[in-house]
């Protein structure tokens, strides 16, 4: 261990705080013109104030233009009006980013990092005068079944209202289950109510089909909301058949929302550069979903992500980043639904890539993989690697947060900070101001 800590002190950056600490992987990113930035965690604020540091910089030194992360379409597309200063946005960013106040969980973008994030990018772009380059804000994700349902219903009011009630007609198939997509995908997986598949599937066909008489019946509506709605109508289709697969199995519902994930970066880029326009996306999502999952346990469980699926499409266009942490406090649930907690993070177990990361004795660095030999090689062991989603257990932390992986694999290049703090919500609830754990903790002696 020893050995090798101290090869990986040679090859490591240093993260200090400076605004010159990402100088050499900004180099390295090159001219790749998608930088996938993941997280340990949905909570962490480190994760995201780093992350944000890097997006500024490839914005403003490198042109890029769009920031695709994995939040629902609809709420992100809120957020996208109010950064471009579209007509009849929001006043403030708190206020465009009040979408995801309605689902758990609230704190992953109404957080005090995304805040600051969603401020600065409508200052940014408020200094550029030629619209189609501003830096557009969009969601990936599709767990907004029924907003999308409204969405679409809302353009077709806009611009044919004899299309709204067929629509009204089609969706309706979702009345009895209240807005509960999981009672949906419940109902239907066991045969207790016909699934909604023809119908979701028809109202995208006839939106596709007669997308340029839409376009052109009502000169007002500006051209992006037709592909707003018939991204939205295509959300449906995907939510219905991934919530009909809940049930079915992990892997084929995993599979389903990461390949919507990436076909929904594909639309975006091709819609986007439809003009000849060159777009360069940064992603931000969790490392389960960007981390090649070829090199992950989980790959060879049969599941795909949205960094393989990029890499496969775009090759070394591609740069992926991502993040590691030995201890500190995040922001999670205990449950699904839970309240926003603020948990200590036990320090990384024996043979993690947490615990070798600790071992150099720096505070915060990040190690490049893509052609640097020194650090792809000393790590190329099969290791214990730390997922935390929204919702965190240490009691059960080996099986619930952990799996095996190749790091140098899954990224391009990993920033890791040594202890972090929890994310700050925006709406903070009286057990996030008491989650923090005994000093006895983890054995309450």
């Amino acid at each position: 261990m020893a050995v090798l800590t101290s090869r990986l002190r040679g090859a490591l950056h240093r993260v200090t705080g400076s605004d010159r600490d990402y100088d050499a992987l900004i180099q390295r990113i090159g001219n790749s013109s998608l930088v996938l930035i993941g997280e340990a965690s949905h909570g962490t604020h480190e994760f995201y104030c780093e992350r944000l540091k890097i997006t500024q910089r490839l914005i403003q030194e490198k042109g890029f233009n769009l920031v695709a992360v994995e939040a629902d379409w609809p709420d992100a597309y809120r957020v996208n009006r109010y950064v471009r200063g579209l007509r009849d946005s929001d006043a403030g960013p708190s206020e465009a980013l009040e979408g995801f106040k309605a689902r758990f969980p609230t704190w992953m973008w109404r957080n005090l990092d995304v805040l600051e994030f969603v401020a600065w990018l409508r200052a940014y772009n408020d200094t550029i005068t030629e619209n189609e380059r501003k830096c557009g804000f969009y969601g990936l994700d599709l767990y907004s079944l029924f907003s999308s349902i409204e969405a679409v219903i809302r353009y077709l009011e806009k611009v044919d209202p004899a299309l709204a009630h067929q629509a009204r007609r089609r969706y309706a198939c979702f009345d009895h289950f209240a807005d509960d997509s999981q009672a949906y995908g419940y109902a239907t997986a066991f045969g207790i109510a016909q699934s909604c598949e023809d119908e979701v599937v028809n109202q995208l066909t006839e939106l596709r089909r007669r997308a340029a008489e839409l376009r052109e019946r009502d000169g007002h509506i500006p051209p992006d909301e037709h592909f707003f709605a018939e991204q939205n109508a295509r959300l449906v289709k995907n939510a219905e058949e991934y919530y009909r697969s809940m049930f079915g199995g992990r892997v084929s519902s995993w599979n389903l929302r990461d390949r919507h994930m990436a076909e929904t970066l594909d639309s975006l880029l091709a819609y986007l550069g439809r003009n000849g326009r060159e777009i360069k996306a940064v992603i931000w999502e969790h490392n389960s979903h960007l981390g090649d999952a070829r090199f992950t346990e989980m790959g060879r469980q049969g599941e795909l992500n949205v960094g393989q699926l990029v890499r496969e499409r775009y090759g070394q266009k591609a740069f992926i980043i991502g993040f590691s942490t030995y201890k500190g406090t995040v922001t999670a649930a205990t449950d699904w639904d839970g309240p926003a907690e603020r948990k200590t993070v036990r320090p990384g177990l024996r043979g993690s890539y947490e615990e070798l990361l600790h071992e150099t004795g720096e505070p915060a660095f990040y190690l490049m993989f893509r052609d640097d030999p020194v650090a792809s090689e000393e790590l190329s062991d099969t290791r214990l690697e730390r997922a935390i989603g929204v919702i965190y257990r240490p009691e059960t932390e080996r099986m619930s947060h952990y799996f095996h992986a190749v790091m140098p694999k899954q990224f391009d290049a990993v920033i890791h900070i040594d202890e972090t703090n929890a994310v700050e919500p925006l709406e903070r609830e009286p057990v996030w101001h008491g989650g923090e754990a005994p000093e006895t903790f983890p054995t309450g002696m």
